[in-house]
Parts: C-alpha cells; structure tokens; sequence
C-alpha cells in the first residue's frame, strides 16, 4: 500500500493539519492534499479536532478561491505532540480523538454530579431547618459548602483543560 492510497485516522490528519499550517496552509490545499487518504467528511473533522490545539484562522490572508488561511500556535501545537504521544502509549488500539472526547464527558459529568450535591445538600439542610432539626441543617449547609467550593476548584481546572 503506497502513501497516497493510505487511509488516515482523524488523529493523524490532525497531526497532519498541525505540522503543515506551522508555516501556514490554505484550507483547500488541506483537502488537496488528504483527498486521496481521506474523506472530506475526515478532513473537516480533523480541522475540527485541530482548532482545539491551536488552529486558527487568519482573517486578512482569506482568499476567494484557496479559502480559509490557517495557522497553529506553537505551545498548543506542542501540547498535542505530547497528547498524542501519551494517548497513543497508552491506548494504542484507539482513536486519540475519541480518548479526548470521553475524557472531555468525564470532567464535565463530575461538574454536574458536584453541582448537583451541592443543590441537593443545600435543600435537604434547609428542609431540616425548617422541621426543627437545627444540628442536622446546618451540617447539610456546611457539606453544601464544602460541595460548592470543590465544584468551584474543579471548575476553574476544568476551564483550563476543556
């Protein structure tokens, strides 16, 4: 099987993508180039996955026929050399790509699981509050508390990975 009949995973054409629009690339020489390893579907997925590690556009250098200019930065382009390292070490059966979005779906369920015992506890400490049980509301409002300020850590770590 030579290079140009070769079928590439998304995560590959995001590396790919990467290492070319580091001097910068048009998005329909992208396509030209992927057509014959993969899809346009792919392709767009793969521009996709890579605006997550720093692709970007640049506006003033759009042309009508060539289309959208990209370009990557160089830290985020270095934090995808070293996902991709790590993921593929690590699952080398799966898709990096598919990795990273159950990851992503992780974090933010603890988000919501956080935030929801935190609702839950607040309700449940006001709800004993008001039949009398004054010892066992206030500790429900101090877990709801202490609930609320590791949502509120998890959160700002969350903001910096998602």
């Amino acid at each position: 099987m030579t290079l140009n009949t070769q079928r590439l995973s998304v995560t590959e054409l995001t590396g790919r993508i990467l290492d070319m629009a580091r001097t910068g690339i048009y998005r329909e020489s992208v396509f030209e180039a992927f057509r014959p390893m993969a899809t346009r579907r792919q392709i767009r997925d793969a521009i996709a996955q890579a605006k997550q590690f720093g692709l970007y556009t640049v506006s003033s250098l759009r042309d009508d026929e060539l289309g959208t200019y990209y370009q990557v930065e160089p830290t985020k382009y270095e934090s995808f050399l070293e996902a991709s390292k790590t993921g593929i070490s690590l699952r080398p059966s799966t898709d990096l790509a598919e990795y990273m979005t159950q990851t992503n779906q992780a974090i933010r369920t603890m988000l919501i699981a956080v935030a929801g015992c935190t609702v839950g506890l607040g309700l449940m400490g006001g709800w004993c509050l008001l039949a009398g049980q004054l010892q066992t509301g206030r500790m429900l409002w101090l877990g709801a508390l202490v609930a609320g300020g590791l949502w509120g850590v998890q959160r700002t770590i969350a903001k910096r990975v998602l």
